[in-house]
């Protein structure tokens, strides 16, 4: 995860309004003013609950799209670890040159449960279960939802629904926000690849 990454706790007074205000502020300062797309990559599995917070943003997202914003990674279709490179050849194939936000859970420190962290650059997603995938995004928001230990698939099995519910409750209302400004006031006109 990036340096420069931003934390939000999700059981603090005014949650949304802090997340708003970090992916403001990491978007802005990320965000290619070229760029043809935005395309909102939610990494995870409906099958397990604490890696379940990816597909939860991307169903609350997918009434987003349109002609400037793509959603993938939802509840019925979600990207995970064996479909993910497929995933990202199809977004390299089909537009010219999208901003990508990688959003995926992780496991961390115990006091750092229930964080939201926002930052520039990619993800590693599958880093917290020992799997080697691609790295992708130009900013990412990674969700804290359980502590990063030894038998990490039974951690991520024994996660409270409530705990990435709420997280993906204030990660799905914070990106719409931005990206309904964004795209209202700043964003070009696409392109896609024919």
């Amino acid at each position: 995860m990036s340096k420069t990454a931003l934390y939000v706790d999700i059981n603090k007074p005014y949650a949304v309004s802090w997340f708003i205000k970090g992916f403001e502020e990491i978007l802005l300062r990320t965000i290619d003013r070229d760029c043809s797309h935005i395309v909102i990559l939610c990494i995870g599995t409906d099958r397990s609950t604490g890696d379940c917070l990816g597909p939860l943003v991307g169903h609350k997202l997918r009434y987003i799209q349109g002609e400037y914003i793509r959603v993938y990674g939802t509840l019925n279709e979600p990207v995970h670890a064996k479909n993910l490179k497929a995933t990202i050849k199809k977004i390299e194939e089909r537009y010219e040159n999208p901003f990508i936000i990688s959003i995926d859970a992780c496991l961390g420190k115990p006091e750092s449960i229930g964080c939201i962290s926002i930052g520039e650059g990619p993800i590693k997603p599958g880093a917290g279960v020992n799997k080697k995938l691609p790295e992708i995004g130009h900013m990412h928001v990674m969700g804290i939802v359980n502590i990063s230990w030894f038998m990490e698939y039974m951690i991520l099995q024994n996660t409270r629904l409530s705990l990435v519910m709420k997280m993906a409750d204030i990660i799905s209302a914070g990106i719409y926000y931005n990206l309904s400004k964004l795209v209202s006031r700043k964003l070009k006109p696409a392109a896609t690849k024919k």
